[in-house]
């Protein structure tokens, strides 16, 4: 029997061969994914950095716009700043410029004051020396009301309660508690029955109580009050006169006047209002009053307070409407921070012919 023949490369050697060379190839297939992953995961992680740049670029340009409008609108803002401080000093030079006119016409007010206080002193001096060289009081005079007071009466040297009709206007403004500011407040805030017992109010009382004694009897006068509004203290007689032979009315017109409670604003405007509604209108004005008005016909609609410059612009507007040819009486109680009233109401005086005095407090 003949022997088979031997194969170098038999059946399984290839196939040991080919077992091997596809363990290489698997081999190979798994590390080539492995590094597929491995390159997507990091592209993945390169991708989502390069998001996040593109996301902070875009805020920075967002930012960036923000930035020129905001140094647009400072640069704006500091040209609108450099003109308003252009603005600012000049009004500051202006306002010094008219600190420096108000001081100076401060100053001539003041002096204009002490040389009527002057006056006032020389009259008062020249009174009492003619009483002292009077021998008798002379004719007790016909009067339909007395008053006795306890005070020299000739401190109001220089008025004169006469004419043939006689208006007396009387303020009864909220001021006429007291002489001062913080007084006022503090008055104003108190039962009407405690406002009625006022010093200063009693003080006016009693100065109307003398001017009514002093009407003439053949005169015919009329008595009002006013704040913000005028009214007559004897109701029902707004724009007639009363007969100063008539004691009745004279009595329940000051009866009247001891019930009001002084109260409001002032309106100067309004009081001279009483003179056109008068027929005929009066020849003699006698007015009570403690200082220049704080409101015109009507209150303002926004602004609650005024100081000295527009109280005086009040009354120029008030005296305006005034007849110059009736002489303008001035009885004036000083009021605390109105040191414009006093020159203001004797210039009125001087320019109607009438008189100015503020009474000693002991008066009447």
């Amino acid at each position: 029997m003949a022997r088979r023949k031997t194969e170098t490369f038999s059946l399984s050697f290839l196939d040991v061969i080919s077992c091997g060379f596809g363990a290489v190839v698997l081999f190979y297939t798994i590390i080539s994914a492995q590094a597929g992953l491995a390159r997507q995961k990091e592209n993945q992680q390169l991708q989502s950095e390069v998001d996040q740049l593109e996301v902070e670029v875009l805020d920075g340009f967002k930012n960036l716009a923000v930035i020129r409008n905001s140094i647009k609108t400072t640069e704006e803002e500091s040209r609108r700043t450099e003109g308003l401080s252009d603005r600012i000093i000049s009004e500051t030079r202006t306002l010094r410029v008219q600190l420096a006119d108000a001081e100076g016409e401060t100053i001539a007010r003041r002096e204009a004051i002490e040389r009527l206080k002057a006056d006032l002193q020389s009259l008062e001096e020249g009174t009492r020396r003619l009483e002292g060289g009077t021998e008798s009081p002379g004719n007790p005079g016909q009067r339909i009301r007395g008053f006795v007071g306890t005070g020299d009466r000739q401190y109001l040297t220089g008025l004169k309660v006469g004419g043939e009709r006689i208006l007396i206007l009387v303020d009864v403004s909220a001021s006429m508690l007291d002489e001062t500011v913080v007084n006022v407040i503090r008055m104003r805030n108190m039962s009407d029955s405690r406002k009625l017992l006022s010093e200063k109010w009693q003080r006016v009382i009693g100065t109307v109580d003398w001017l009514a004694a002093q009407i003439p009897e053949k005169s015919r006068f009329q008595i009002y009050t006013f704040n913000t509004q005028a009214a007559p203290l004897l109701e029902g007689s707004a724009g007639r006169w009363l007969e100063g032979r008539d004691p009745k009315a004279l009595n329940d017109s000051l009866r009247a006047l001891r019930d009001v409670v002084p109260q409001d604003g002032t309106s100067m405007e309004n009081a001279f209002a009483v003179i056109e509604q008068m027929v005929p209108r009066p020849d003699n004005v006698v007015i009570v009053t403690d200082g220049l008005p704080t409101q015109g016909a009507s209150p303002p609609p926004f602004r609650k307070t005024i100081d000295g410059e527009g109280r005086l612009r009040l009354f120029e507007r008030a005296f305006n409407r005034y007849p110059k040819d009736v002489p303008l009486n001035v009885i004036l109680f000083p009021m605390e921070g109105d040191p414009n009233a006093a020159s203001t109401y004797w210039v009125a005086a001087r320019r109607t012919g009438g008189a100015f005095m503020s009474p000693s407090k002991d008066w009447p």
